[in-house]
């Protein structure tokens, strides 16, 4: 677990990436962004900040900052139920350049640079997402991303999230 000093500083950078990217929020959405630090204690490295505009029964609109290099680990959305297939999401790319990789054919030379944990990273099929670009994940689909050297925004719109649900590949990534 990373300290309030550290939060803060990741959040503050984040703001500043918004700010840049010409995408406006408000105090109390500052306020509630979640610095997502996986339980690892190197959220620079692995993790990310997350802005939820909106997750209710139906739909979920969130705003995924990634300081440069800044990876979300691999990960899928399963089934909640026989009705529920689990979370599908698109990722618009609003700011940066985004590495989403998923099943596929593994790219020879990959964008991302992981510099912790590389063996829990098992899909190496790369997106390239610029600003303006998307890509949608069907529900229960191993994923993972990174942001360039900038950083990046990513816009998700998904059906409802429950990231208490999520599958992580590494087994000591605990999400809350």
């Amino acid at each position: 677990m990373i300290g309030k000093e550290k939060q803060e500083e990741l959040k503050k950078r984040s703001l500043e990436m918004l700010n840049k990217a010409g995408i406006v929020i408000t105090e109390e959405e500052y306020r509630n962004m979640e610095v997502v630090e996986l339980g690892l204690g190197i959220p620079e490295a692995i993790g990310l900040q997350i802005i939820v505009y909106v997750n209710n029964e139906r739909y979920c609109a969130k705003e995924l900052i990634l300081l440069p290099r800044q990876t979300c680990p691999e990960h899928k959305h399963p089934p909640l139920s026989v009705s529920n297939p689990g979370k599908q999401e698109t990722f618009r790319c609003r700011y940066g350049e985004v590495y989403l990789y998923v099943p596929g054919e593994p790219v020879k030379n990959p964008k991302a640079i992981l510099k912790a944990r590389k063996k829990y990273f098992t899909v190496w099929h790369e997106i390239v997402l610029k600003p303006g670009q998307q890509y949608t994940l069907p529900p229960d689909t191993l994923h993972w991303f990174q942001a360039g050297d900038e950083g990046a925004i990513v816009s998700e719109f998904s059906s409802t999230s429950s990231d208490e649900t999520d599958v992580f590949t590494d087994p000591d990534i605990k999400r809350v």
